[in-house]
């Protein structure tokens, strides 16, 4: 007597990630990413140095749950940092290697060069990043976690020298990111500084 038993199944596989904020935000930020992508396109395309700024952003929700917004914003630096930057040339102190602390807030006016400060604060204490090379020598990145206590519409970021006031190397504006006590942003911010002429 002899018996049988066959067994058969199927495997599929299917890569999980952080899932992103959808169209509609995609779309509802293009005004606010535009602006300084096609100036930095322009400055590669005609072979001419710039410095500018990158801010991507990922939503990590109290029950653990991830948003990932990618690069949200792109914007040439401040007059601030820029005269704080000759200044340093010339006398160097040690607020130079400083520019780690991430802001958050409310305001919706677009960034500007002159800008010296975030418009709206949202009552947050700043974070501490960190301060490491990007993906190359002429990167400089930080990443920093801002905790929320209460439900609010963060809609701005700035990089700061220290944990209050001082001097904002770069702010960024963007379409509305609603989060809610519990809630935490990890903001990374990259600098890059090309080199020619």
């Amino acid at each position: 007597m002899r018996s049988e038993i066959r067994m058969s199944g199927r495997l599929g596989v299917r890569r999980v990630g952080a899932r992103g904020p959808g169209w509609a935000w995609k779309l509802g930020n293009l005004r606010r990413l535009l602006p300084g992508l096609w100036r930095v396109g322009l400055a590669r395309l005609v072979g001419m140095p710039f410095i500018a700024g990158r801010l991507y952003v990922r939503l990590i929700r109290a029950n653990g749950n991830v948003v990932n917004y990618g690069l949200v914003s792109t914007r040439v630096v401040t007059t601030a940092f820029v005269n704080f930057m000759v200044d340093q040339l010339q006398t160097e102190t040690s607020e130079w290697g400083d520019f780690k602390y991430h802001d958050s807030g409310v305001g919706t006016t677009g960034a500007a060069v002159g800008d010296t400060d975030i418009e709206t604060t949202d009552g947050e204490d700043r974070a501490t990043g960190s301060q490491t090379e990007g993906g190359s020598a002429n990167i400089y990145k930080s990443v920093g976690t801002i905790a929320y206590t209460s439900t609010k519409a963060i809609t701005e970021h700035g990089l700061f020298s220290q944990a209050s006031g001082t001097t904002l190397l770069d702010r960024h504006v963007f379409s509305a990111i609603n989060v809610a006590n519990g809630d935490s942003i990890e903001f990374t911010y990259e600098l890059t500084c090309t080199a020619g002429g």
